[in-house]
């Protein structure tokens, strides 16, 4: 009874162990390939956004110098 015990416990740690093994080889991952990826273009989209903001808003100071002011 006391061998089935040890035998289970055993393979638990084990199993605990590779699961351990397998978040922190995610983690890293996530922290060389994804994070970097994301910071990379997340700017270069900010760039984009900022620029067709810019041009949206120089559409609309044209738009209200050629309308007339509304009574």
């Amino acid at each position: 009874m006391a061998a089935d015990f040890d035998r289970t416990k055993r393979k638990f740690d084990e199993g605990a162990t590779k699961i351990e093994q397998e978040i922190k080889a995610a983690v890293k991952h996530l922290n060389d390939n994804v994070v970097t990826k994301i910071r990379t273009e997340g700017t270069q989209a900010l760039r984009n956004l900022a620029q067709e903001l810019q041009k949206l808003a120089d559409r609309m100071d044209d738009s209200n110098k050629s309308t007339p002011p509304q009574k």
